[in-house]
């Protein structure tokens, strides 16, 4: 099945290309339905192909970060528009309750930083751009943010890809393990979150 996740992520980078790419990273930045793409996995693995000729770094890491900071300020004027009215949806396949409560609560912790560290947490980088708008959060400080967030995610991951792929010899052996191993990284932050509120509710 890892290998099949493995293959998977390429084959759809290959099938959808640049447009594909942007897509994604569009909806994940800031589209509901993006709660279900594999983001990191997927500008990590697309930096590897580059380096291995099938796309153009530099292209890439364009589309990549105009897809991710676009998203994201789409988000915002989503749930500046919607308001509170956001927290009033239903349950639906490509919406829950307790995904917009975490991202809350993770917003509310880290206030604007939220826009920067959520990109590196599935789920939280789709809704907090939303929240930032729910909050009212100044869009000059909001953008700021999400240039600066951007820049890491967006650039940073298929920078990763790249410079290991030119870097390490006969590294697509090594692909299914890192992209693992990112995968896992990604879901630490709301598995810790998880657990402090499991030991707060033990209280």
């Amino acid at each position: 099945m890892d290998t099949l996740l493995s293959l998977d992520i390429v084959a759809l980078i290959k099938t959808a290309g640049y447009l594909g790419i942007f897509g994604i990273i569009f909806s994940e930045s800031g589209l509901l339905i993006g709660l279900f793409f594999p983001g990191d996995s997927l500008l990590f693995t697309a930096g590897f192909l580059a380096s291995q000729g099938y796309l153009n770094i530099l292209v890439l890491i364009i589309l990549s970060f105009l897809g991710a900071v676009l998203g994201d300020s789409f988000g915002y004027f989503f749930g500046k528009k919607l308001g509170p009215k956001v927290f009033q949806k239903e349950d639906s396949f490509f919406f829950r309750k307790d995904h917009l409560v975490k991202a809350k609560n993770f917003y509310e912790k880290y206030g604007a930083k939220t826009i920067v560290l959520a990109r590196f947490v599935p789920v939280v980088r789709t809704l907090a751009p939303v929240l930032a708008g729910v909050g009212e959060m100044r869009y000059a400080t909001f953008f700021l943010y999400n240039i600066l967030g951007g820049t890491l995610w967006a650039v940073g991951l298929p920078l990763l890809g790249f410079y290991l792929g030119n870097l390490v010899p006969n590294v697509d052996r090594y692909l299914l393990p890192i992209i693992f191993v990112i995968i896992v990284a990604s879901m630490v932050p709301a598995l810790y979150e998880a657990w402090r509120g499991h030991k707060k509710i033990k209280k």
